[in-house]
């Protein structure tokens, strides 16, 4: 039997930022989770991303052995 897990997150658009802004910002926060995860035996095993308005939503889905 497996367990999952959800991980969501938001990043807010900046008008006047460069185009790569979000990119640039989540990378480390997304990098740190996926450590996190990793080293409690979760593995990644999908993502997902979506945009509302001025906001990026970004989702983590982790499975782990039961």
């Amino acid at each position: 039997m497996k367990k999952y897990k959800l991980e969501s997150l938001i990043y807010y658009t900046k008008l006047f930022a460069d185009k790569e802004h979000i990119v640039t910002a989540s990378s480390k926060e997304i990098q740190e989770k996926l450590d996190h995860y990793s080293a409690d035996g979760w593995r990644l095993v999908s993502t997902d991303a979506t945009d509302f308005g001025m906001a990026v939503y970004i989702y983590l889905y982790f499975e782990k052995d039961a």
